[in-house]
């Protein structure tokens, strides 16, 4: 049987707006989107205090701590199109949640450094699967009409993982006087137990994901590639009904008549398919060099150049995840009106020109709240933009013949972008200045947006077979 008892309804790909089923199955992969932001971002309050629990004291110790769960990021990332086009997105994503809960208890045991750095690089497999397939899985549910703001959704739960790190740490923080050396800070409740409580904490988020990945539906659109097309039928009449489940299969199994299943490295013989995968490669390093994750990964650098003690920029690091999830939610509203393409020039414009104002407040020495405003604007235009439409778009380009090889492709390069970022900052702004730094981060986003003008097209309102076959 292949799906004929389906009544065959026209071209249109679920219904034109998501069923409270598709929203609930959104949630639960965005979970993956959540631990991704905490895991992520909570390494940057719990800095000062592992650093002296540990004597990490030259900058290259200091930079490998940060930045050894990008190792991890890119063995999830690479590995995860593998997973999920050969055993289904929903196990790929439940390993991913299994291994989030196994690794945040594990740093937060940690005996030693060599131990903490094992487990940042096991929390970042993790991060780097997670961060490929959830909005891969959530882009293969949604229907075209409500794809991006469902994509939007799980760049919602990244910044809201963002936020919950952010507040963890400052609540679980207690004030650190003011001069106060690196043993004493050791010595303190946050060097001795409070930097383990914040990585502790992700265990409960972990385990939710680990429980909702058992109830979600396989990817019809992967049970359909697999043959299994009475699977599929069966997942699309519960996630958008009877009547939409026909019109959804019949495009499918169209796409797939045009597009039999290959390797990726067949796929990307074929010129236009291998200009796809240049854009999305692109997009996901420029997405990583535009720079903004260094402020919540350096944080403490950051606004200590600007005049702040330490107690103050866990604060101000609180201020930068509110406006960063607020933002967020403006992305919500406006991806499906503005679309994918004027969103990321936008968002390219407007960090060039605030990261020029930004370097030059460095130069001049200026320091305190105008600073702090700056920052924040940076954050507020990223993540409206290229934050969560860089994972729309990557989650709609690709074709479906390879689209999960494909996205492990392309995160695997964005973690690499964000490897090399985070890596190199601490010693560029060593080398060079924290203003000389910021301006050649407004380059890079220069030239981003002269690369999106001319080689993206708009994918708002398509389904993922009408932009494939809009590629051939």
């Amino acid at each position: 049987m292949h799906g004929g008892d389906l009544a065959h309804h026209g071209g249109a790909a679920l219904p034109a707006g998501a069923t409270g089923a598709v929203w609930r199955a959104a949630a639960v992969s965005a979970l993956g989107g959540l631990l991704f932001g905490y895991d992520w971002v909570v390494i940057g309050g719990a800095k000062p205090f592992y650093e002296a629990a540990f004597a990490l004291a030259t900058p290259w110790q200091q930079a490998w701590a940060v930045s050894c769960a990008l190792v991890g990021c890119l063995v999830g990332a690479s590995g995860s199109g593998v997973l999920a086009d050969r055993h289904g997105r929903r196990p790929a994503l439940l390993a991913a949640a299994v291994i989030f809960a196994v690794s945040s208890v594990g740093t937060a045991l940690a005996g030693g450094f060599a131990a903490f750095v094992a487990w940042r690089i096991a929390g970042g497999v993790a991060i780097g699967m997670a961060s490929g397939l959830s909005p891969l899985y959530i882009a293969e549910i949604a229907p075209a009409r409500s794809r991006g703001r469902l994509v939007v959704l799980n760049q919602i739960a990244v910044v809201l993982g963002l936020l919950a790190a952010q507040i963890v740490n400052w609540l679980i923080a207690e004030p650190v006087p003011v001069g106060a050396d690196a043993a004493a800070i050791a010595a303190s409740w946050n060097g001795v137990a409070g930097w383990r409580w914040m990585f502790a904490a992700a265990a409960v988020p972990a385990a939710a994901f680990v429980l909702g990945c058992l109830v979600i539906p396989e990817s019809p659109r992967w049970l359909a590639r697999r043959g299994r097309w009475d699977d599929a039928a069966a997942v699309l009449r519960r996630l958008g009904g009877v009547a939409a489940a026909g019109p959804a299969l019949d495009e499918i199994r169209a796409a797939l008549a045009a597009a039999p299943g290959r390797r990726l490295g067949a796929v990307v013989a074929e010129p236009r398919f291998r200009r796809v995968l240049v854009i999305g490669i692109v997009l996901a390093v420029l997405q990583q060099w535009c720079g903004i994750n260094v402020i919540f990964n350096y944080a403490q650098e950051i606004f200590a150049g600007a005049g702040y003690a330490v107690s103050d920029t866990l604060f101000n690091i609180v201020i930068t995840g509110a406006v960063n999830c607020v933002f967020t939610l403006v992305a919500l509203g406006t991806v499906e009106r503005w679309g994918r393409r004027r969103l990321l020039l936008i968002g390219c414009a407007g960090l060039t020109l605030i990261y020029a104002a930004i370097g030059g407040a460095y130069v001049a020495g200026v320091q305190g709240w105008p600073l702090l405003l700056l920052v924040v604007a940076a954050i507020a235009t990223y993540a409206m933009t290229l934050a969560p439409v860089t994972w729309v778009a990557l989650a709609e380009i690709f074709p479906g013949e390879a689209r999960g090889a494909s996205m492990a492709v392309a995160t695997t390069a964005l973690w690499a972008a964000c490897f090399v970022l985070t890596y190199t900052f601490p010693l560029l702004n060593a080398w060079a200045g924290t203003g000389f730094t910021f301006w050649c981060y407004g380059l890079v986003c220069a030239a981003g947006f002269v690369f999106i003008w001319r080689r993206l097209p708009e994918t708002r309102g398509k389904t993922l077979e009408q932009i494939e076959r809009d590629w051939r």
